[in-house]
């Protein structure tokens, strides 16, 4: 599932080929998902001007005028295509079609990728927000008796940070993945707040240095331990892996708080 850096770089890119153009057709050939009809779609949507494209945790909002926003998750395996006229794509999810000729394609094989009119607002932070603080974080794990690992991982709590980037920032941290919320100190809070905005705003700009353009897909091989074929973290640790609700990668340099 492509995470908060991904998607941040893929908003960039989106923007840059597609605001201020006008939506000319929508097409959604798979409706499982949507909780309103293809022609309300159509009204709302048809017509307007893609005003800007932004990221939500884990989606992307593209607004059209004032009235309308557009949300798009990827899901697991969801892709998206900016295509020429007369470019098709196969798994189809829902092709946008703007003047100038260009048209984005949502795809996923597994048809679990979608589409939200108007989404209601996100309650919980974003990880790279200011509202994402050591006071914030501090309140929150005081309350909390699951792993770490699975607190930043539930975008009940925190937006945008999935199985991989949970990993990375708690590598950085030197935090146990398995450590109880509750039982993290003050200090190393402030060390995961740090962390948090290190990885992710560093992966930003790897990844847009590295895949100029990029609009689908997960890089990953830049990453410190959570990568599948590394044996060894920067620091020389073997890295180890569990696989329970998702792999976890980690090393004994990460202290276990419980």
């Amino acid at each position: 599932m492509p995470e908060l850096p991904d998607l941040e770089v893929f908003q960039q890119n989106l923007s840059a080929a597609l605001e201020n153009k006008k939506l000319q057709d929508i097409e959604v050939p798979v409706t499982k998902h949507l909780k309103v009809t293809v022609a309300a779609l159509k009204k709302a949507l048809t017509g307007k001007k893609l005003t800007r494209i932004a990221r939500q945790g884990k989606e992307l909002y593209f607004y059209f005028g004032k009235e309308h926003v557009l949300a798009m998750h990827m899901m697991l395996h969801g892709k998206l295509y900016l295509l020429k006229k007369g470019e098709e794509q196969k798994f189809t999810i829902a092709t946008l079609r703007f003047s100038g000729g260009i048209s984005l394609a949502l795809t996923d094989f597994q048809k679990a990728a979608h589409l939200t009119l108007d989404p209601p607002e996100k309650e919980a932070p974003d990880a790279l927000s200011r509202e994402f603080n050591e006071k914030y974080l501090q309140e929150q794990l005081a309350k909390k008796k699951t792993t770490i690992k699975k607190y930043l991982t539930d975008q009940k709590n925190v937006l945008g940070i999935g199985n991989a980037y949970a990993d990375e920032i708690l590598y950085a941290a030197k935090i146990s993945p398995f450590s109880i919320s509750k039982a993290i100190p003050p200090k190393k809070i402030k060390d995961l707040v740090t962390a948090t905005r290190k990885v992710l705003k560093d992966a930003i700009k790897k990844i847009n240095k590295n895949h100029p353009g990029i609009t689908n897909g997960e890089v990953r091989d830049f990453l410190q331990v959570h990568v599948p074929k590394k044996e060894k973290s920067p620091g020389g640790y073997p890295i180890q892996h569990v696989d329970k609700g998702g792999r976890t990668y980690f090393t004994e340099e990460q202290e276990l708080y419980s």
